[in-house]
């Protein structure tokens, strides 16, 4: 999850065009610039072994949008975007067969750091290393996705590797955010852009090489893309602020998240042939 990204120092922040390579490589290299103080800042918050939705703090013991916790023994899934590995070795604590996959090398330095038995994979989410019918399951936590130009390729990469009537459930910054500064307090309620405007926000170095990208979709584009990637819409989660959570995380805050939505989660099935 980058919910509290900031512009790399010297980085200029602007909207444009990103293809597929372009947004790859920055995530890449950002990632691995940046996963030590993110894991520092954020490690307490996400545990070495929990499984959280995003910054609202939704737990999936709690959610179950994978399915019954007594379920998930003996599944085989895949992590998308797995960081540091927390959500795969919750899997593995409930008897499930985790694959933590991330495109960041210095990510899974953490996952090992972290320890535990979850294999680890350094591969890009549209490319899956993995034969078709791999799994049972795949889920990602602000993983990939917000980081891709093409994301209808990284869903039917997904379906290719799920078994029939698998499950794919993935998190995201809640669309409407884009309309708004990100920012934790009062001037981050205020629309300061338009919710249609789909430019992609790019940091770029001096020499105009992007260093981080993100793209914008709509909730109508991302059901879209769901049904583009060969599946169908089950339902979309957005969790609502809890009165337990003081913290603030980037833009997410009590202020901001008791008034419009943050994240925007989606559970997927895989439409059989």
């Amino acid at each position: 999850m980058n919910q509290d990204h900031g512009p790399d120092e010297d980085a200029e922040a602007t909207r444009r065009d990103a293809g597929d390579a372009e947004s790859s490589r920055a995530s890449r290299g950002w990632w691995d610039r940046n996963a030590d103080e993110y894991q520092n800042d954020h490690g307490a918050f996400l545990g070495d072994d929990r499984f959280v939705w995003g910054p609202e703090g939704l737990d999936e013991a709690e959610a179950g949008l994978l399915g019954p916790a007594g379920a998930l023994k003996g599944l085989d899934v895949l992590e998308i975007g797995a960081g540091a590995a927390q959500c795969s070795r919750w899997l593995a604590a409930q008897g499930a067969r985790p694959v933590a996959l991330d495109l960041s090398h210095r990510q899974l330095q953490h996952a090992l750091r972290i320890g535990g038995e979850v294999p680890l994979v350094e591969a890009d989410a549209g490319a899956l290393p993995f034969r078709d019918g791999s799994f049972d399951l795949a889920c990602s936590a602000y993983g990939a996705v917000p980081f891709v130009a093409e994301p209808v390729n990284v869903f039917r990469e997904v379906r290719r590797v799920l078994r029939p009537g698998g499950r794919w459930v993935f998190s995201v910054t809640h669309p409407i955010r884009w309309a708004f500064p990100d920012e934790p307090g009062p001037e981050g309620l205020s629309v300061a852009a338009s919710y249609f405007d789909r430019t992609p926000y790019v940091e770029q170095d001096e020499t105009g090489r992007a260093v981080y990208v993100e793209h914008h979709r709509t909730i109508g584009d991302r059901v879209r893309d769901v049904v583009a990637g060969g599946f169908r819409l089950l339902d979309l989660v957005e969790p609502e602020w809890p009165a337990w959570n003081s913290q603030e995380w980037g833009g997410w805050s009590p202020l901001r998240g008791n008034l419009i939505p943050g994240t925007a989660i989606f559970v997927c099935e895989r439409i059989d042939d």
